[in-house]
């Protein structure tokens, strides 16, 4: 796909559109926030941010509701109304996440229906870009349920930054500044399995359709440097992907959980979500790296 739909987001909009329609679908409660509390566990130069969830009920009960829905209920297609933030283009639109654990969680998907493990193309990066310009923060993609996608239908997530007063982007980003790359894909120190991140050098005055093409040329470039894809095959290998408004990584993954500890896109940007007092002490003896390299490859 080398052609761009046409950007229908306002610029400089997005930002009171999200705060505007979270206070309405509180109100509505069409939105249900996930409580938390939190630690941050070091283990090696991370700072891991841990979120232990204080009460589930609202998230089991809708799950229930779904299966009795059957296997193939989409809640994209229709979406809900309430959660409707923007327009972003003629394939794509932005919803709040119903079931948020952090504030202003953003989901973009697709119009039509796309399955969630098909290769991402121009138009998903030219939505993820359009929205990372308004809204600076960490976007993420969970290539399949192994990946830690819970729907089938196409979604990346976009969650702002700061994720917490004291963490100014994530909680990798200090060793991301200490790569060295070749060829530009680079290795973090302290992770232990396949991965690999390349520097996003987008200049002030590049348009979307430029950004989103050189967005889309490194996720091809990892995505073959990690042997996730071979040419002519509609899907990959399942995988996670962060993209930052500097850089871009992806880890292939081989499993969706370690015990009862699921793990998606964003544990690898060191914030990790347990449901419980006997979880977070699991990852507490385990160690958070040592968790990410069981579900890596």
């Amino acid at each position: 796909m080398n052609k761009i739909e046409q950007i229908l987001l306002e610029p400089n909009k997005l930002w009171n559109k999200i705060t505007e329609r979270t206070e309405y679908a509180l109100s509505s409660e069409a939105l249900k926030p996930i409580p938390t509390k939190y630690e941050l566990i070091k283990d090696e130069e991370i700072n891991f941010l841990v979120r232990i969830v204080t009460n589930l009920n609202r998230k089991d009960n809708a799950k229930k509701q779904q299966k009795k829905l059957g296997k193939d209920f989409n809640p994209f297609l229709p979406y809900e109304k309430d959660l409707f933030v923007a327009d972003i283009s003629d394939t794509h639109l932005c919803l709040l996440n119903k079931f948020n654990v952090v504030d202003h969680h953003l989901l973009i998907i697709t119009r039509d229906f796309e399955e969630q493990e098909t290769l991402l193309n121009l138009n998903d990066f030219a939505a993820l870009w359009a929205c990372l310009l308004q809204i600076n923060g960490l976007g993420f993609y969970n290539n399949g349920k192994i990946a830690g996608a819970s729907q089938r239908h196409k979604h990346l997530q976009l969650v702002p930054f700061p994720l917490l007063p004291e963490i100014s982007k994530t909680p990798v980003d200090h060793i991301i500044k200490k790569v060295n790359y070749k060829n530009n894909i680079g290795k973090l120190s302290c992770f232990n399995f396949s991965h690999g991140v390349s520097q996003l050098n987008i200049q002030d005055n590049q348009n979307i359709s430029e950004v989103a093409q050189l967005i889309l040329d490194t996720y091809y470039h990892l995505l073959n440097n990690l042997k996730l894809y071979v040419k002519g095959q509609e899907k990959p290998k399942p995988y996670n992907l962060l993209v930052t408004r500097e850089w871009i990584m992806i880890i292939p993954r081989s499993n969706s959980k370690y015990e009862s500890i699921s793990i998606n896109s964003l544990g690898f940007a060191g914030a990790l979500l347990v449901k419980n007092e006997k979880q977070l002490n699991l990852l507490k003896e385990v160690k958070p790296l040592n968790i990410l390299q069981q579900v890596a490859q």
